[in-house]
């Protein structure tokens, strides 16, 4: 998701601060850590296995909607075995 945001007043000077202070590298990375956090205090991010399972999951479903799409071709384990041969000796 990409998303274009201003920000002015108080919001800006702290941003702004984070960034100066070291706190984080952009503005960019200071605004993912703050949604990731207001995700912990409202009980979004229990554990670190279910935010994986869940990004897994939506990894998944944007790879299904890419093949259907025909922007992503699938291959057979015969056609992969053939374009990476190195992995037959992983085969088990």
């Amino acid at each position: 998701m990409e998303a274009v945001v201003r920000f002015d007043g108080a919001v800006a000077v702290v941003l702004d601060k984070l960034v100066d202070m070291g706190y984080f590298r952009t503005r960019s990375e200071a605004v993912r850590a703050g949604v990731l956090e207001l995700g912990r205090e409202y009980g979004m991010l229990n554990t670190p296995s279910e935010i994986e399972d869940e990004l897994a999951a939506m990894k998944m479903q944007r790879l299904d909607e890419e093949t259907k799409a025909g922007k992503r071709k699938l291959l057979s384990e015969k056609d992969v075995l053939k374009k990476y041969p190195h992995l037959k000796n992983m085969k088990g």
